[in-house]
C-alpha cells in the first residue's frame, strides 16, 4: 500500500518525503496510509493516520496467554493436546 502526504504551507522534496516515510516505519514498525504534513519555518509538524490492526485472538493455554501455539516446543504442544476442556452444565 502507498503512502499518501499531503503537504500544508509550502512545498517538500520528494527525497524528504521518503526519508519522513523510513522514519514513520522504524518508529511504528508499519507503513501508515496518510501522512499530512504542516510546514512552519524549519518546523514540520507530522500527522500520521494508520489503517486498523487484524484483531489477534489471545487465550489461556496450559497458563500461559498465547495468541497461537506455533511458538510452543513439542512438550507444551503435547500438552494442550492432552488437556481435558470442562463444560458448565445450564440449570
Amino acid at each position: 500500500m502507498a503512502c499518501e502526504f499531503q503537504v500544508f504551507g509550502g512545498d517538500v522534496p520528494q527525497e524528504e518525503l521518503n526519508a519522513y516515510l523510513v522514519r514513520a516505519r522504524e518508529t511504528f514498525g508499519r507503513e501508515p496510509n496518510r501522512m499530512a504534513l504542516r510546514l512552519d519555518g524549519d518546523f514540520v509538524d507530522i500527522d500520521y493516520t494508520f489503517g486498523q490492526r487484524p484483531f489477534e485472538r489471545i487465550r489461556r493455554i496450559t497458563g500461559y496467554l498465547v495468541g497461537t501455539l506455533d511458538r510452543f516446543n513439542n512438550a507444551k504442544r503435547s500438552e494442550e493436546h492432552d488437556r481435558v476442556k470442562h463444560r458448565v452444565q445450564a440449570s
